[in-house]
């Protein structure tokens, strides 16, 4: 019997990142994770189909798709979630949303015996942030939050951190700093598959989440007052 595998996609950051994850065995097959800054679109394509031929296997041995829906950056988002769900369309396979935040969290606190923050900069002076404890379940789940805010939250739980805000939090309260596990600004695309392949499709739907509204809004200062319809149409 062929095993199941999972494809695994992360557009969420500047690494165009896919993995290929044999599911009863645990085990990444074959991954690439390129620091390409953007053209996520243009890119991906190629990037899953070296993988699928770096691990011996086609497209169509394919049974499951994972991809990571955030918080990160609104294009990259979009051209994972919109890739990964034509793929589960022209496949019949469930495609499975997975955060961005819980990816580096979860794994990070299997490790140790205390919880861990997953804390990424969202510039303009916030972060998002999500709270594990050393089992991996969610204590807090995502949100926005001002770096002190933050670091109270890292600070009273007594949490390691991880992600690229864990900088400034440290910055901020100095014995932070002792607790920094490391600063990636996207999770491992390896742990984004592992999750994937056991989460409930059902319930983690491949839908963008954000955090944070669009920064490109509509000009409704500007919009035309409405007409009837002619009387001759």
């Amino acid at each position: 019997m062929c095993p199941v595998l999972t494809l695994a996609i992360d557009c969420s950051a500047r690494l165009c990142a896919a993995a290929l994850h044999q599911n009863d065995a645990d085990r990444i097959l074959a991954s690439a994770s390129p620091d390409i800054g953007r053209g996520h679109a243009e890119q991906l394509p190629a990037i899953v189909a070296s993988v699928l031929a770096e691990a011996g296997c086609e497209l169509s041995q394919v049974e499951r798709i994972g991809v990571t829906i955030g918080p990160g950056s609104f294009a990259g988002i979009r051209v994972g979630v919109s890739f990964v769900r034509g793929l589960a369309l022209a496949l019949g396979a469930p495609c499975v949303g997975v955060g961005s935040l819980e990816a580096m969290a979860i794994p990070a606190a299997r490790l140790g015996t205390s919880p861990v923050l997953a804390v990424l900069d969202a510039k303009r002076d916030h972060v998002w942030a999500l709270l594990v404890d050393a089992e991996g379940r969610v204590l807090a789940p995502g949100a926005e939050f001002m770096p002190e805010a933050a670091a109270r939250l890292a600070r009273d739980s007594c949490a390691r951190l991880i992600g690229s805000g864990a900088a400034l939090l440290a910055a901020l309260d100095p014995a932070l700093a002792a607790c920094i596990i490391a600063e990636p600004a996207a999770p491992e695309i390896a742990d984004v598959a592992r999750l994937a392949a056991r989460l409930e499709p059902g319930a983690n739907p491949a839908e963008p989440r954000y955090l944070r509204d669009a920064d490109a809004k509509p000009q409704t200062g500007f919009a035309l007052p409405h007409q009837d319809a002619s009387p001759w149409l």
